[in-house]
């Protein structure tokens, strides 16, 4: 049986989990976004706003808030097609300060005071989604449209010549990233039940990156390895007291040097799970 403690950290790292997910489909289409606690937020406020005062059931709220999410993000997805680089990280940003000021300012959603009181959720639920959300990266993996990701993250230009449809395939990643984005907001704010704008700040976003940047960014398990690094080792470090933030960055930054690629590659699971070989654009000589 597990501990209250023990069962919130696995919560926290299912959350984590769907929150590197939102930043990895993007990204396999060579969209590096830091505006996803933006879509974070707006699935917390909406579902909680659902259960709270409309009585909403809280796996509907749930779903209504990701969808909420998903709509914001198809939406900003094309507009964000005409940003490169530096730009669309700025870009992004600046969507996400946007909301948190949105809702800062907001009395409808409580404005600086947030919202409390919401019903709990519990880990069955959390993982009911994340199962879901890795189920269908699954399917993903073994069809064609993995292959097109693939080759709009090598280079966009010739996939293009290829007839590839890049602009439907970076939107609908960008709102399926919301989507996820959305959802893990709404666990969060049932399982915390209070909620404020300044728990979905840019900080926020940037962990995300860097759950699928540290885990490794060409496999979808380089988020959930990254999601669970970032949430498990600062909890298995706590006797270090005051230096544990020390040991932490140390353990990241050596990592990245020793692993640039991220901890988990598809060379790497190949070998563990003799997958079909395939070809990652990353990895070519």
């Amino acid at each position: 049986m597990l501990s209250s403690y023990q069962e919130g950290i696995l919560i926290f790292l299912g959350i984590n989990i769907l929150l590197g997910w939102s930043v990895y489909l993007p990204l396999s289409t060579a969209q590096a976004s830091i505006g996803n606690a933006g879509f974070m937020a707006i699935g917390a406020y909406i579902s909680s706003y659902l259960t709270l005062n409309v009585g909403c059931p809280l796996f509907l709220a749930i779903i209504l808030g990701g969808l909420t999410a998903s709509l914001v993000g198809l939406l900003l997805g094309l507009p964000a097609l005409r940003l490169r680089g530096i730009y669309l990280v700025m870009g992004t940003l600046a969507f996400g300060e946007m909301v948190r000021n949105i809702f800062l300012n907001w009395e409808f959603f409580g404005g600086a005071y947030g919202m409390r009181g919401m019903k709990g959720t519990s880990l069955l639920l959390v993982y009911f989604w994340v199962f879901f959300a890795l189920f269908c990266f699954y399917i993903l993996s073994r069809s064609r449209l993995r292959l097109t990701l693939d080759s709009i993250f090598d280079d966009e230009v010739v996939s293009q010549l290829t007839g590839t449809n890049i602009v439907k395939i970076k939107v609908g990643a960008f709102g399926f990233g919301a989507l996820l984005a959305g959802i893990a907001g709404g666990l969060y704010a049932h399982y915390m039940r209070f909620i404020e704008p300044g728990n979905f700040s840019v900080l926020l976003s940037v962990y995300m990156l860097l759950f699928v940047i540290f885990g490794g960014m060409r496999t979808y398990w380089g988020a959930v390895l990254g999601a669970a690094v970032f949430t498990l080792v600062p909890e298995i470090s706590r006797g270090l007291k005051d230096y544990r933030g020390v040991f932490f960055g140390g353990l990241i930054i050596a990592f990245m040097i020793l692993r640039p690629k991220g901890l988990i590659t598809r060379d790497l699971l190949k070998m563990i799970f003799y997958l079909p070989k395939k070809k990652d654009p990353l990895e070519t000589n």
